[in-house]
């Protein structure tokens, strides 16, 4: 199937995320509207004061401050608008940047393995966070700041061609030069705010990966390396922030210069025409045509920080669509069938499988596995263990060949309902900073407190958790940290008790131990694999030896199978890996 829908472009997508907030957007705009409309009307309105009401010989105040009240009411409504624009406004934004970290997030779900294998934990962090804040800032500034512009260019410039057209395409002569000044510095302000954007995505990585592996760095007494390796990291940020500063320094000075110019020959002209041709233009026109050189220019300069938001946000936004356009490698293929009634029959016909296209880890598997029984997997380091035990939770998808259960061929099923009947126990358990309770039931979210009691007594872990502080609200810290690697390991089988599925995959689950531990731990597993199809990966060989078969696989397959005492009796690799570990071991 091909998944590769044709996407629409970078602006069209970074458009529909308005789709769901059209009317806070059209609220957002309309109050625009209105203090763009305020701020040109408001210098004619004074300009006609000046001349029909102030002039000398008027008989009454009561048209000029009429004229005024009306200035005052339209201020306070502008004021009201920009409290709209200020605080719904930045709201709208926030609404934008949520469903976008809500798609990215789900996105990022949806990815296997094989995408996680390549990408640095800090970096994926930064795109759902640090990216999306400029993304937010261009959502609510970038159209509301565009809209102003527009509307208050036009407006001013209508308005100064009624004072005095000859001043007013003057003005507009210099525009060309201004616009062309802005698009020399667009590109360079895209390239150094991207450039920015990966730095403090690899600042963020270095610190996430810092802190992960601080046990570590304070292992090996590291903790300079860790910070000149971050320093490092932090020089990249300095200098392209740095680029980036000095293309907006060049770019706001260079708005300035224009500004401040183009005030000065206006009031050159504008003093020429007034001494030259009395009658074309007064003193108060000029005054008036000055206020409106702000108007005529802060557009302009509000192009000048939209395209600063603009390179800054489509930076992110692009950083953004990046993983969004990252196609899932695992998924449901249409018409895909659930699993249900699993009695738990595995068959790999003729399986292969390689990273990336590279070397093969397995070539040419078959393996039948009966529903019930337990089959150990043994062999060196490398030869595939682990990976032919991903297969069939489809972490990956085989190169070639087919994996079955109970007859179905796994790429025809549901995942959920593929991996809903799988559970799996590893060496490297991972706890969420969570508590107790809510670690186990992690295995059946709706599961009840004595459900997840049974599933702790189970697992043989209950005793443990009754003695700590809280019991089952004991929070267990970063990756569990604050629980021994035996209970972090019993509670990822109460896990597992929980979730009950019919097939189990152990992979090193009691390596690494010490002997009073992995007894407790060997008998929780013992429990959980009865009437379950079990798959074993192990390393020490004593854990194995009731396993219905046991399976020696190395890089370039399966090279023998068959029980303890018959691998025994063959003589062959079996018995060379059980001979070493007896003599590494002491005999067990």
């Amino acid at each position: 199937m091909d998944r590769k829908n044709k996407k629409p472009g970078v602006i069209r997508r970074f458009i529909s995320y308005y789709r769901g907030h059209m009317k806070l957007f059209a609220l957002d705009m309309f109050c625009a509207l209105i203090i763009s409309a305020v701020d040109v009307i408001y210098p004619i309105m004074a300009r006609n004061a000046l001349n029909d009401y102030v002039a000398p010989g008027a008989e009454t105040l009561r048209p000029f401050l009429i004229l005024i009240g009306a200035a005052i009411l339209m201020h306070v409504v502008r004021a009201i608008c920009s409290y709209i624009v200020t605080y719904w406004g930045h709201v709208l934004g926030v609404y934008i940047e949520t469903d976008m970290r809500h798609d990215i997030f789900s996105h990022l779900q949806k990815l296997g393995f094989s995408f996680y294998d390549k990408s640095r934990t800090g970096k994926l962090m930064a795109r759902c966070t640090t990216d999306l804040f400029d993304v937010v800032e261009l959502a609510h500034h970038g159209p509301e700041d565009l809209f102003i512009s527009t509307v208050t260019f036009v407006g001013s410039f209508i308005m100064m061609a009624l004072i005095n057209w000859r001043l007013a395409l003057m003005l507009m002569a210099t525009v060309p030069f201004m616009l062309a000044f802005v698009m020399y510095l667009r590109k360079q302000l895209n390239l150094t705010s991207r450039k920015v954007k990966e730095s403090v995505a690899g600042i963020n990585a270095d610190i996430e990966s810092a802190i992960s592996g601080a046990r570590v760095a304070k292992a090996f007494t590291n903790e300079e390396h860790e910070i000149e390796k971050f320093d490092r990291g932090n020089e990249k940020y300095i200098t392209a922030k740095s680029m980036n500063y000095k293309a907006m320094g060049r770019f706001m000075c260079g708005m300035e210069f224009f500004t401040t110019i183009l005030k000065v020959l206006v009031l050159g002209f504008a003093g020429i025409l007034i001494i030259k041709q009395r009658g074309h233009m007064t003193s108060n026109d000029l005054f008036v045509f000055l206020l409106y050189i702000t108007s005529f220019t802060s557009p302009i300069r509000k192009l000048a920080m939209f395209m600063e938001q603009y390179t800054a946000g489509m930076a992110g936004f692009r950083r953004f669509t990046e993983i969004m356009d990252t196609e899932p490698t695992i998924f449901d293929e249409p018409g895909a069938a659930e699993l249900e009634c699993v009695r738990g029959d595995i068959e790999f016909k003729g399986v292969s499988f390689s990273y990336d296209e590279g070397r093969r880890v397995l070539k040419n598997i078959d393996l039948s596995i009966p529903h019930g029984k337990t089959v150990a997997l043994v062999g060196p380091s490398g030869g595939g263990k682990t990976t032919l035990c991903h297969l069939i939770p489809r972490f990956y998808d085989v190169s070639e060949g087919s994996i079955t259960i109970d007859g179905h061929d796994i790429r025809e099923v549901t995942l959920r309902s593929l991996r809903g009947n799988i559970g799996i126990v590893q060496q490297d358990v991972f706890l969420f900073a969570a508590s107790i309770k809510e670690n186990i039931r992690y295995g059946r979210l709706d599961a009840t407190d004595e459900e997840i009691i049974a599933a702790a007594k189970a697992a043989e872990i209950h005793d443990d958790i009754i003695r700590m502080p809280d019991g089952y609200d004991t929070v267990v810290g970063e990756r569990g940290i604050t629980l021994s690697g035996g209970q972090k390991q019993r509670v990822s089988i109460a896990r597992i008790f929980l979730k009950n599925p019919p097939i189990l995959i152990l992979d090193e689950a009691t390596s690494a131990l010490d002997s009073a531990t992995e007894a407790k731990i060997t008998s929780a597993l013992e429990r959980l694999s009865e009437g379950r199809t079990t798959l074993v990966i192990a390393h020490r060989l004593s854990t194995v030896r009731n396993a219905d078969e046991i399976i020696v696989i190395d890089s370039s397959g399966i090279i023998e199978r068959g029980d303890h005492r018959t691998l025994m009796e063959k003589g062959g690799a079996y018995k060379l890996l059980n001979d070493a570990q007896n003599l590494l071991y002491g005999g067990e």
